[in-house]
């Protein structure tokens, strides 16, 4: 049975607070992006690797972005904190450090072991 929490005002500031920080990063990467000069032949091989890494940085602050909205709209349905593959409440101190989170650590490490595994 899946419990109904509500969002705190402090969780939700929290949220809010990421989600701007994340695009402000977000949109400066992608200015970045657009206006960064040609590089010289001396200075490609350092250029396309820069580039490559703020490419990933973008890929991971768009998936951060999206974390958090969906996080947001948990809170609307009155289940945010509570773990999705479980059912249980997050700890608290988790979703202080991770608020966009929507596992808890013991089916976070179990996920990520699966998926260790599967890897191999």
């Amino acid at each position: 049975m899946e419990k109904k929490k509500s969002l705190t005002k402090v969780e939700r500031q929290k949220l809010e607070e990421e989600r701007a920080q994340t695009q402000a990063e977000l949109e400066r990467l992608r200015e970045y992006l657009r206006t960064a000069p040609e590089p010289s032949s001396d200075e490609a091989d350092l250029e396309v690797y820069e580039r490559e890494k703020n490419l990933a940085l973008v890929r991971r602050l768009e998936q951060k972005l999206a974390e958090i909205d969906y996080a947001l709209r948990t809170a609307q349905k009155g289940t945010y904190g509570i773990c999705e593959r479980c059912g249980k409440p997050i700890d608290p101190e988790r979703l202080a450090a991770l608020p966009e989170t929507t596992l808890c650590v013991k089916c976070k490490n179990e996920l990520e072991k699966a998926a260790r595994r599967a890897a191999l």
